[in-house]
C-alpha cells in the first residue's frame, strides 16, 4: 500500500498507508489528520484540502485542471507546491509523497 507523508503546518507529521486509488483528502479525513477538512467530499468545490507538494512529487502529478486552478485561486497561501488533495490519487508511485498544510484551510 502506498504511504501518504502529512506534515502541519507546525512541523507535526503523519504517516498513513491508503489503498491505491484513494485521493489524499479522503486519506486525511479517513485517518483524522489536522488540517484537512474535505467539506466538499472531493468536488473541487471548497479547497478545504489545499496541500504544499514539493518536487521531485510534483512533477509525477497530472497537471492542474481548471476547477482545481480556480479553487486554489482563492486560496491564502497558494503557492507554485499548491494542490488540491481531492485531486490527488494515490498510486504506487506516489508512495512516500509529502503533502504539507498551509496555517490555515477555507
Amino acid at each position: 500500500m502506498p504511504k501518504v507523508n502529512f506534515v502541519e503546518f507546525d512541523g507535526t507529521k503523519h504517516s498513513v498507508d491508503v489503498e491505491e486509488g484513494t485521493s489524499i483528502m479522503e486519506a486525511a479525513v479517513g485517518n483524522l489528520i489536522p488540517g484537512i477538512d474535505g467539506d466538499c467530499g472531493g468536488a473541487a468545490a471548497c479547497a478545504t484540502c489545499h496541500v504544499h507538494i514539493d518536487a521531485p512529487w510534483s512533477s509525477k502529478l497530472p497537471p492542474l485542471g481548471d476547477d482545481e486552478e480556480s479553487m486554489l485561486s482563492l486560496t491564502d497561501d497558494r503557492d507554485s507546491r499548491s494542490r488540491l488533495g481531492c485531486q490527488i490519487k494515490m498510486t504506487a508511485e506516489l508512495d512516500g509523497i509529502v503533502a504539507q498544510m498551509p496555517e490555515a484551510q477555507h
